[in-house]
């Protein structure tokens, strides 16, 4: 890619030249995640996190056809307010530079970017993953085949739920990509703090899942990531109850709608938030606060090295 086509905001240029801890953030959140205007809030919410716990925030999108790593408040007003404003994982991005076209980018989309940019942790929710009815519909999210060849550690509170979690775990394993629970022995569940799922490791301080990474580039295998589980607490966890019926009524409605393929995850997603009364939007919430923090501290971490 030509200079121009990356624009670093003046703080993350600042930092990555510095060699101090940056933590790269998605936009998808911001633009296609939360009602307004409490997303620009939140936008502005996660990056001063990032700041408290030691590192530089590098919010990630596409803006004019320019990737912006860092944005402004004015950038950030934009991705929270512009109507229209597309959605960009990893495949989109060549027509989207080429065009001029804008966007907030997804987790696969900001995981390449990111690691093109020269930064190495980036925070999200939940991942995407091996969807239901995999046998009949074959959709997976294109976040697995993009972690499987970049070098990146992602902090994120495992996949949505609404995923088929059993699957996307051995679709991980065959893809060669690294899961460690932090402080957890079992995957988490996104809106959950336990997917039932077991982990083959846990480590329980940034300076070793810094170690991990180190080790990582050491070994000198393909460029795959690392994924770091991190529970959303307990206490602020969607009742897993209440979770496990609105689950089933959701899945029952598409069924019934004929909802399908990708369409599927954002009818879930605004079925439980609907049939929770904003809980399970709450979780959410809660759970990319302490990926957030949990991530700028790895960085910092990592940076010390």
């Amino acid at each position: 890619m030509t200079p121009t086509t990356f624009q670093y905001s003046a703080e993350v240029r600042d930092a990555l030249d510095r060699g101090a801890p940056v933590v790269a953030l998605e936009s998808t959140i911001i633009a296609h995640g939360l009602p307004r205007p409490r997303n620009l809030a939140v936008a502005g919410e996660l990056e001063e996190l990032v700041r408290a716990h030691g590192a530089v925030p590098a919010t990630i999108a596409v803006l004019d056809g320019t990737v912006r790593i860092g944005l402004d408040a004015g950038g950030l007003d934009r991705v929270a307010n512009q109507e229209g404003l597309r959605k960009f994982g990893f495949r989109d991005l060549a027509p989207a530079l080429a065009t001029g076209a804008s966007g907030a980018t997804t987790v696969s989309g900001t995981a390449f970017l990111a690691a093109r940019a020269g930064i190495r942790v980036f925070a999200t929710g939940g991942l995407g993953g091996v969807h239901r009815d995999w046998i009949s519909t074959q959709d997976e999210s294109a976040d697995l085949g993009l972690l499987a060849r970049t070098r990146i550690t992602v902090v994120c509170a495992g996949v949505k739920s609404i995923l088929d979690v059993p699957a996307t775990l051995q679709r991980l394993e065959t893809l060669g990509v690294g899961v460690i629970g932090f402080g957890a022995e079992e995957f988490p569940g996104f809106y959950l703090s336990s997917s039932g799922n077991p982990v083959d490791w846990t480590l329980h301080e940034p300076a070793q899942v810094a170690a991990a990474m180190r080790a990582q580039d050491a070994l000198g295998g393909p460029e795959s990531a690392l994924v770091v589980a991190n529970p959303v607490p307990r206490e602020e966890q969607l009742d897993p109850l209440l979770h496990d019926r609105v689950l089933a009524d959701g899945l029952a409605a598409a069924d019934r709608e004929g909802v399908t393929g990708q369409a599927v995850t954002p009818f879930l997603l605004a079925y439980l938030t609907e049939h929770t009364k904003g809980a399970s939007l709450e979780a959410n919430l809660a759970a990319v606060r302490g990926n957030v923090r949990l991530a700028a501290r790895i960085a910092a971490a990592w940076a010390s090295a």
